[in-house]
């Protein structure tokens, strides 16, 4: 043991020694050249050396913050275990950097991507022939606008896509691949997809522009729908996945909120192409997920392969959730609705609706079955239950009341009357009809009957010949379900 010692130093003086003439590695700054720092230096690659950084990475924990709702990710991570929105892990400043076995490891970063969302302003023109009408909304993937094609003489919708997504020239070649599919379908309950195009590095998509409200809207109005109305809906919706299914497209992330129904009730499925787009640069079919967790089959959620029997699942919690009010599986987090999709099954629609007929219920259970191979193996098998569903509901509630637009006309003159008059009377019409009832029940002497009065709120009609009142029309009428719901007098 004594013989061994010197040379156990002498080894540890000559590492002293090597660490002294290294050259240090720089620190990272935000502004290198700015600051008159010297950038790190790239330090020869290799495999070995690449398989320790990662594994250091992981041991520190290196974070992502997402753009969208600010959590921390893993910097490897490409979507938001919280909110599922695109992010990409990246350090620019370190960028070819992999450190050597002996040298020190670098600071850890917490980076938050710069995610500058263009934005359209109103009467604007973009990209040399769109005209901006309104915006219709935003969300993940970027912001949505009513435009004027000015070169087609129609109103249609550009959907602009965000910076982080739009850099990625893998992912826009995907989506330029996935709308040549996309526009394969030509269906009355498909909306049309367009084209994508390129402003000065700003990509955007254009498709049919779809008047009225998304099927998540009127849910949150609606609450539970009756048998009828569902089967309405989701005769429509299954019409439109089997065309697209029989050209080969799968949806991938079918939802309420992608699903539009016009004044007439008719129904169209939005967006098309766009989930299988989004998979990010490096990765292929399997190990990516896509979607909306709440929506998404079990086999999207352990990032394999969708198939048309995953849209089939996804419907099937459109319906769950279009018949009970609630959603089959929730949770906080991605990981806790994944979980609660292995380890539980959902409760019987009938518990939360007993007026639903034994038919549907055992559809829609079968289109959630946690086995893609015990589910319906193809949507022309839903068609042929929702007839044998439709002979036992009576024709009074095949009919879709008409949904009140949320587009607004651009006028060049504004009239304060057309808004405050009609708000006005709307707010005396409330007034009186609550007055009357205290009155009434002031003059009732009567045993109480032991349940509350029904009162239905029904949407106003816009009779306004400029067309310019429909969302003072619909607006009103959520107000009016919102305050007689809150008196606690009525049953709406």
């Amino acid at each position: 043991m004594a013989t061994s010692m010197p040379g156990l130093f002498t080894g540890s003086a000559r590492f002293m020694r090597s660490l002294e003439t290294r050259p240090k590695p720089a620190r990272i700054t935000r502004n290198s050249s700015s600051s008159g720092r010297t950038p790190i230096p790239a330090f020869p690659k290799s495999k070995t050396q690449e398989r320790g950084w990662r594994s250091w990475e992981n041991k520190k924990g290196i974070r992502m913050k997402c753009p969208v709702c600010r959590s921390e990710n893993a910097d490897t991570a490409h979507f938001c275990a919280e909110c599922g929105a695109p992010i990409r892990g990246h350090d620019p400043a370190s960028k070819g950097f992999s450190p050597g076995p002996h040298d020190p490891p670098r600071p850890v970063v917490t980076e938050t991507m710069a995610t500058v969302q263009k934005e359209l302003t109103t009467g604007s023109t973009f990209a040399g022939r769109y005209q901006v009408i309104e915006e219709l909304g935003h969300g993940g993937m970027g912001r949505v606008y009513k435009i004027f094609d000015t070169k087609t003489k129609e109103k249609i919708a550009l959907k602009l896509i965000k910076p982080e997504i739009s850099s990625d020239g893998e992912a826009i070649e995907r989506f330029d691949n996935e709308l040549r599919l996309a526009r394969r379908i030509s269906h009355r309950n498909v909306c049309r997809m367009y084209d994508l195009g390129d402003d000065n590095g700003t990509h955007y998509i254009t498709m049919e522009y779809v008047s009225g409200e998304d099927l998540k809207s009127v849910l949150r109005m609606m609450g539970q729908m009756s048998a009828g109305k569902t089967v309405y809906i989701a005769r429509q919706i299954s019409e439109g996945l089997a065309e697209a299914h029989r050209l080969g497209v799968v949806h991938r992330d079918l939802k309420p909120q992608n699903i539009m129904i016009d004044r007439e009730g008719n129904v169209r499925i939005m967006d098309f192409g766009i989930a299988r787009s989004l998979k990010m640069k490096g990765l292929t079919g399997a190990g990516v997920v896509i979607g909306t967790p709440e929506y998404m089959s079990p086999e999207q959620m352990e990032a394999k392969e969708a198939d048309a029997r995953s849209d089939i699942y996804s419907l099937g919690v459109i319906l769950y959730e279009m018949v009970t009010g609630k959603l089959p599986f929730e949770g906080e987090t991605f990981v806790a609705i994944a979980l609660k999709q292995k380890t539980e099954t959902p409760r019987n629609p009938m518990d939360l609706n007993p007026q639903l007929p034994g038919e549907l219920e055992r559809l829609i259970l079968r289109c959630l079955e946690r086995d893609r191979e015990k589910r319906f193996q193809g949507v022309d098998a839903i068609l042929e239950e929702l007839d044998k569903v439709e002979k036992g509901v009576t024709t009074t509630e095949k009919v879709l009341p008409t949904v009140p637009s949320t587009s607004r006309q651009i006028t060049v003159s504004f009239s304060p009357k057309k808004i405050v008059v009609p708000a006005l009377i709307a707010i005396a019409v409330i007034a009186a009809g609550i007055g009357l009832w205290r009155l009434f029940l002031r003059r009732d002497a009567g045993p109480a009957t032991g349940g509350k009065p029904s009162l239905a709120v029904l949407p106003f009609e816009n009779r306004n010949p400029e067309g310019d009142s429909a969302d003072l029309c619909r607006e009103t009428m959520i107000g009016i379900y919102d305050k007689m719901t809150h008196l606690g007098m009525f049953d709406v």
